[in-house]
């Protein structure tokens, strides 16, 4: 973690880049069947029969598909981070130091800040720069590292949608998208070495959705000792995790800026087709709510990570003595690099 929070972005050798394939890597079979065209255009994704799809030797049940997103479609699920599921009932770091009027609509009362921002680095961070993490449908706890019945909101449709495409194609059908944690990034910021076992049904797996400026992703093993892969993580780019590497310890130590060079990855620059097949859950954003998301991600990157919480059946045990439901982390633990919680060190 330290070794790639350190280095120099210009000397990461060994890392694994799955735009350019290595020996390490091989082809893994997708369940083209398994999701229809008209479904997958609806959740903004080309044919499952179009997408490239990767496994790493070593790390069974592990899938990486670069970006599949049609055009345009990125730029809908950036928006719904940064604008629709921060608002509540959804929970976030926020709710924590501020009074609930306060962080009801964090969007409205950061564009026009983000609007006008520069570059210049002492310039004071809006609300939505400040956000870390929002929690969806069953919300974790991260006090006691569980979920729970009592603590639930509606988990978004359009989301749910997405992540039961993409599920499918990997042959998983019957996913259920029960529970999201929604990780907010800046260069400046990490997040610690975990393994993420909170949820009752392990056989499901953890679907992870990149946007923005890129990442480095360890992959290690069943033991934090065990040492891990490293790869490159680009807007769009999707993770599976199941099987044998469902359980495995991960973490983000770095956020780069796109290897294009450019502002924004040019994926990102692509606009939405105007003509979107019915019962889209894709929204087409505005030229000025996209102004907003583009000048946040110009330093800043977006994680989805999706779970099904329970099995077909399965209910959550009885609750004893637990603590307040949803209480976010204190602002101290946001600097322990090796906590297990899903949370960020900043700077």
């Amino acid at each position: 973690f330290r070794f790639y929070r350190q280095r120099d972005a210009s000397d990461l050798l060994g890392v694994v880049d799955f735009s350019v394939p290595g020996a390490q890597v091989f082809r893994s079979q997708l369940s083209i069947s398994s999701v229809s065209d008209q479904d997958a255009y609806r959740a903004g994704l080309q044919p499952i029969s179009q997408w490239k799809a990767y496994g790493l030797n070593g790390y069974p049940g592990f899938i990486f598909i670069p970006n599949p997103f049609l055009p345009g479609c990125q730029r809908h699920w950036v928006k719904q981070c940064l604008k629709l599921y921060p608002q509540k009932p959804n929970v976030c770091n926020l709710d924590l130091h501020m009074a609930p009027e306060k962080t009801i609509d964090l969007w409205g009362q950061s564009k026009e800040q983000l609007r006008r921002k520069g570059s210049g680095k002492r310039e004071p961070r809006s609300l939505l720069e400040k956000l870390r993490w929002v929690t969806l449908g069953y919300h974790y706890n991260w006090d006691t590292k569980k979920y729970s019945g009592n603590h639930h909101t509606p988990f978004p449709s359009d989301l749910a949608f997405l992540s039961e495409q993409v599920a499918a194609a990997c042959g998983f059908r019957g996913f259920q998208a029960q529970a999201g944690i929604l990780n907010y990034y800046h260069f400046d910021s990490s997040l610690g070495i975990h393994v993420d076992e909170s949820e009752l049904d392990h056989s499901r797996p953890l679907l992870s959705f990149s946007f923005g400026q890129s990442s480095i992703f360890l992959l290690g093993g069943l033991k934090r000792e065990e040492a891990p892969t490293a790869m490159f993580m680009h807007s769009g780019d999707i993770m599976v995790m199941s099987g044998f590497s469902r359980l495995r310890y991960h973490a983000v130590p770095r956020v780069l800026p796109s290897p294009e060079g450019s502002a924004l990855p040019s994926c990102l620059d692509q606009a939405l087709s105007s003509d979107l097949p019915i019962g889209s859950v894709i929204e087409h954003s505005s030229d000025e709510d996209w102004q907003v998301c583009a000048k946040y991600l110009q330093s800043s990157r977006i994680n989805m990570t999706i779970r099904q919480v329970l099995a077909e059946g399965q209910k959550f045990p009885e609750e004893n003595g637990t603590n307040r439901e949803g209480q976010a982390p204190s602002e101290n633990s946001h600097c322990q690099e090796n906590s297990r919680a899903k949370r960020h060190k900043s700077n």
